[in-house]
């Protein structure tokens, strides 16, 4: 992007005619960001000023419609409500574990493909029916480090996302995102293998922030090299579920792509079916992942 604020965090667009003002709307006819002052309802969406006034926009009486976001959802007056509820989830979970006296509320959350389990003489993990913890395993966390790190890029990441999608499409994002992730360690990973954390989702939000940045003809330069610098470590460093990594990122990358770049006629059937082929993609790989284990 073109600038950073809060210590690093990519800035949101600002209204073309108030430079201070961050907003997640753009003008329906040149793209270019528009706070609530400057919108001016036309027949789809809002437009600025200056389209109006150029014969190019259908102004029409204000309050004829709601404000969108550039994916289409409603503007709320607080964009960052679901990013601070998914990071006070994470948190709680995290004390939640530390408050436990043993290994079994992680053991119960964890990602896990199919294994036997002593305590419980009897085999466990998702092919045996657990598919919740493809799920509650994004949410799952051990060391201080690994949540700091997670609940830092989605602190810096969500704002901007949860702005310019709606906070139901950032929420689809995150969540499918993290599903994305575990369907691949499931699929690729051994299956006795444990893991946890935000991290498909947090990738998820990378690949997604990338798409909007280049929808936004934004400098790609500094996401990129954040996203290499990440990838780098995933790779590097030993202990790292990479699979949840890159599920996640690739779902997120997808799910943002069909969400900005829809065709504004049939954004919704485009950007719900895309999600749906998603969903049904990871049921798939869960599905072959499953039979593939029982068979054995």
């Amino acid at each position: 992007m073109e600038e950073q604020q809060d210590g690093g965090r990519p800035a949101m667009p600002r209204c073309y005619r108030h430079p201070d003002r961050e907003t997640g709307i753009s003008c329906a006819r040149c793209d270019r960001p528009i706070c609530p002052e400057c919108m001016i309802p036309a027949s789809v969406g809002y437009q600025c000023p200056e389209c109006v006034r150029g014969g190019s926009g259908t102004g029409r009486a204000a309050g004829d419609a709601r404000p969108r976001t550039l994916a289409g959802g409603t503007v709320a007056a607080d964009q960052r409500l679901v990013t601070k509820v998914l990071l006070g989830i994470n948190v709680a979970v995290f004390f939640a574990v530390l408050a436990a006296d043993d290994r079994s509320l992680l053991g119960a959350l964890t990602m896990l493909g199919y294994a036997y389990d002593p305590a419980a003489a009897d085999w466990v993990g998702v092919a045996d029916g657990e598919w919740h913890r493809m799920l509650t395993s994004a949410f799952l966390h051990q060391e201080i480090w690994h949540i700091g790190f997670n609940m830092l890029a989605l602190w810096w990441l969500g704002p901007q996302l949860e702005a310019a999608l709606g906070r139901w499409r950032f929420l689809a994002l995150y969540l499918l995102s993290a599903l994305g992730g575990s369907a691949l360690t499931y699929l690729l990973a051994a299956q006795n293998q444990e893991s946890l954390g935000a991290s498909g989702a947090i990738y998820g939000l990378f690949g997604a922030t990338a798409v909007l940045v280049r929808r936004m003809r934004y400098d790609m330069r500094p996401i990129l090299v954040l996203l290499a610098i990440n990838l780098f470590i995933t790779f590097r460093v030993p202990n790292i579920a990479w699979e949840a990594h890159i599920g996640g990122l690739v779902v997120g990358a997808v799910i943002a792509y069909a969400m900005v770049y829809a065709p504004r006629a049939r954004r919704a059937p485009a950007q719900y079916g895309t999600m749906a082929a998603v969903l049904l993609a990871i049921a798939v790989v869960c599905v072959i992942r499953t039979v593939e284990l029982l068979g054995r």
